[in-house]
């Protein structure tokens, strides 16, 4: 089990291409000041802050080094302070270094938050419950587009639902305290 008081704040795919790209997603900008809210509070506690950024393949939106592929400029990570990392799977910790990051500091919560509800936020609470972490999901600080099945909001609703319980326990970003 990993140490039971720190935490960190997680940060997924909060990219310049997923945010302003053709499909916004939903609530876009009570999203990022959620977030930035949540960056606010961690460091005032000196709560680690991770960020990944999704990289995709050569000439997709999100291709290293392209400005799609950036943090969204508003985004108040500070890449000499924060971890920032690539990943090109939908969890955090596939093929990354995530996990020995968060080990090294002796994390043993993540809070999680950012960008797609149905896929990297919901693939990155699972892994990191089934490594042992405790995950908080900010039930109201992740988001998603509209898909032909299914808008934003009944996705967001949906996997706040089954995440809740085994994966994750859900708070609202003005109740999360580093």
């Amino acid at each position: 089990m990993h140490a039971p008081k720190k935490s960190a704040l997680l940060i997924i795919d909060m990219q310049v291409a997923l945010y302003e790209g053709p499909d916004k997603p939903w609530q876009a900008e009570l999203l990022l000041t959620r977030i930035n809210q949540l960056i606010a509070r961690a460091r005032a506690s000196e709560t680690p802050i991770f960020a990944a950024r999704f990289a995709g393949p050569e000439g997709s939106p999100v291709a290293p080094g392209s400005t799609g592929w950036s943090l969204h400029p508003r985004l108040a990570v500070d890449p000499a302070r924060d971890r920032l990392f690539d990943k090109n799977r939908p969890s955090c910790f596939a093929g990354t270094r995530l996990e020995d990051w968060l080990r090294d500091a002796s994390i043993g919560e993540l809070v999680v938050v950012g960008m797609k509800t149905q896929y990297c936020v919901d693939s990155t609470c699972r892994a990191a419950a089934e490594l042992g972490y405790r995950v908080v999901l900010v039930e109201d600080a992740h988001s998603c587009m509209d898909t032909p099945a299914l808008d934003a909001l009944a996705i967001i609703r949906h996997h706040n639902l089954t995440l809740s319980g085994p994966f994750a326990r859900l708070v609202k970003a003005a109740e999360v305290s580093f």
